[in-house]
């Protein structure tokens, strides 16, 4: 007789993740989950990727129709046609794109810069509130995070000195990605504000880029690609400052 887990498909756990399980089926991935804690904490990081994004952008959701749409002109039937059928093929493939995204699929296509601002931006979201957990690794055992996170990346990485703007090195951690691995370190200010730096395996093999700037809310970053890999730093900071210490970090990563 198969054993149950052996069962466990990689749709179940997405769907698991999605809530979107019959209830004995559901009781069958946890079982499963339970006998295998390194998919279970797999399948939490989704879980709390999915919150933050929600977190992130549900918020237009809920943002007034511009008044400008409300008194738009009549159109005919056929343009009505046409912008539904567009509509309804950009849903699908978007949705399309998303599943690849969550199975793992390496697309080498992917547009590193687009999906390296949504990575570094999530992970941000996700960590930077915790208190008691808000790395795998603590500073404390630095050399030891170093040399682990350049191993996953396969690229050396190294959690640059921002002591010369208040920020200390709390620790950092190692998070899946679309293409492979990430790694995001995390400093903090003497008021408990919190940076984090995204570094991530550059898996289209861009040209390196200059700075550029993307933000989200209250949610700023910068983010450039150099070699192997792609770097973010994120912090609710202003701009300028935020390019003075991401300035900082790419001088002193390039060392």
């Amino acid at each position: 007789m198969t054993n149950e887990h052996d069962a466990v498909t990689e749709s179940d756990l997405h769907a698991f993740v999605d809530d979107c399980l019959p209830p004995q089926r559901r009781a069958e991935v946890e079982s499963y989950l339970a006998a295998h804690p390194q998919e279970a904490t797999r399948l939490q990081a989704y879980r709390e990727q999915s919150a933050a994004l929600h977190g992130l952008f549900d918020p237009v959701l809920g943002e007034a129709i511009p008044t400008e749409m409300l008194h738009a002109p009549r159109r005919s039937p056929w343009q009505r046609w046409l912008t539904h059928g567009i509509a309804a093929a950009l849903y699908v493939l978007v949705g399309i794109a998303g599943g690849w995204w969550l199975h793992g699929v390496q697309l080498r296509d992917v547009n590193v810069p687009e999906s390296l601002v949504k990575q570094a931006a999530t992970a941000h979201a996700v960590y930077t509130p915790e208190k008691r957990h808000p790395v795998e690794v603590t500073s404390d055992q630095e050399a030891h995070l170093v040399k682990w996170l350049s191993k996953r990346l396969g690229a050396p990485v190294h959690a640059p000195n921002l002591s010369a703007f208040g920020y200390q090195l709390v620790g950092g951690r190692l998070l899946p990605a679309p293409n492979g691995a990430a790694a995001q370190f995390m400093f903090e200010g003497a008021q408990g504000n919190r940076l984090t730096l995204y570094v991530v395996q550059n898996a289209a093999a861009g040209e390196p880029t200059a700075f550029r700037f993307a933000r989200n809310g209250d949610i700023r970053l910068f983010y450039w690609i150099e070699g192997p890999l792609g770097y973010a730093l994120v912090g609710k900071l202003e701009r300028a400052e935020l390019l003075k210490i991401a300035t900082a970090v790419y001088h002193d990563i390039s060392r």
